[in-house]
């Protein structure tokens, strides 16, 4: 029987789509030290990007993506297993909060009222105290195949849960598109004022994990102001021009071109960047490009798009060589960069930082995006 030309191409094109459609599928990770399972959700878009989830810290375990000759690999670092990750927790992927970066003092006041939580960085609480959302279980509310698999997954903190006030019901959803884009969207209620700036602390090398050295990959931040750190890595409350420092990644640098001035106190304090950059003095309308990092060995280039007003650079300097990842190489120091869109570090003691108060009836949100492409 003979197929008429438009029927033709209708089945040959329902066949590309269903070849190319993407798929969504969890597995078994493991258990807890107390007997819980961890899920692992695999999203994967036929293009030759695969994200991997874990229901532990809701983190970001895996991403391949193509190099410039097609082949996919893991630019993400982490632990084979969940051993690691009890024994040494370094957020690698995590979805950290309440509060992500740091608080003074673990101290901060809202509405009149003091409220104090962990501290577990040096004198300052970091990234949500000493069980943030990284070091708990999520729960998996939806997984989606499709032309834009997905995951999204909840955590209830209940009132008083590390010092911070009000019961918040937080929501992570990561998902790719046949673009080769990951997108990050956090959301988060709360049934009383509270404080809230969740990010992700995903670990990068853009050569693959394990592959050594990223302070050859030159990055780009979208930002023309950075704010200083005393030695504990709190903001003095400065807002300072990055223009003529070694702060300055206006245009395309490679991150470790300036990295080991020691004339630059800031790069001291910080044994290399761990600053948060101005983007803007609040949260813009839409994400725009905030960062923008290139691999001139893999040809791997990530755009990073958000609407928040500061972004975390950190250039991966706490790795030591104690730690062995997924393909048994050792991290090292410069091993991965973090970028972390957020609200900038300690606002809830600087009010001329803005604000983090969240009240009932409001949502917070906090959308990245993480666009990849390749150079030749």
């Amino acid at each position: 029987m003979k197929i008429g030309t438009s029927l033709a191409a209708a089945i040959l094109l329902a066949t590309s789509v269903g070849a190319n459609a993407g798929e969504a599928s969890k597995a078994s990770f493991g258990r807890t030290p107390d007997g819980k399972d961890v899920t692992l959700v695999t999203l994967s878009n036929g293009h030759g990007m695969t994200a991997k989830v874990l229901t532990l810290g809701a983190a970001l375990y895996a991403l391949e993506v193509p190099d410039r000759n097609g082949k996919p690999g893991d630019i993400v670092l982490g632990y084979p297993d969940l051993k690691g990750t009890f024994a040494k927790p370094q957020y690698f992927g995590d979805t950290v909060g309440r509060y992500a970066n740091r608080i003074a003092k673990g101290r901060f006041t809202l509405d009149g009222k003091a409220y104090t939580v962990p501290v577990n960085d040096g004198p300052n609480s970091l990234h949500g105290g000493k069980v943030g959302f990284d070091k708990v279980l999520w729960t998996i509310d939806k997984v989606e195949s499709g032309a834009r698999p997905s995951v999204t997954l909840s955590y209830v903190s209940p009132d008083g849960d590390q010092g911070y006030p009000g019961t918040v019901t937080t929501k992570a959803t990561y998902s790719i598109d046949d673009k080769n884009e990951l997108t990050i969207e956090y959301t988060a209620t709360t049934d009383a004022p509270t404080i809230v700036n969740v990010t992700n602390h995903t670990y990068w090398n853009l050569a693959g994990e394990g592959s050594g050295s990223v302070m050859d990959q030159r990055l780009m931040i979208a930002g023309d102001a950075y704010l200083p750190t005393d030695a504990t890595a709190i903001p003095t409350g400065e807002i300072r021009s990055v223009a003529g420092s070694d702060f300055d990644f206006r245009k395309p640098k490679a991150i470790g071109r300036d990295i080991r001035d020691a004339k630059e106190q800031q790069l001291v304090f910080g044994r290399g960047y761990d600053h948060n950059w101005v983007i803007s003095r609040k949260e813009a309308a839409q994400p725009r490009e905030v960062a923008r990092v290139s691999d001139p060995k893999s040809g791997r280039v990530l755009s990073l798009w958000s609407a928040q007003p500061g972004l975390q650079f950190y250039s991966g300097n706490f790795l030591d060589g104690t730690t062995s990842g997924k393909s048994g190489g050792v991290y090292r120091q410069g091993d991965a960069f973090a970028l972390e869109p957020q609200l900038f570090p300690d606002t809830p003691n600087q009010p001329a930082f803005g604000s983090a108060r969240l009240a009932p009836g409001q949502t917070y949100r906090n959308v990245m995006i993480y666009k990849f492409s390749v150079s030749r």
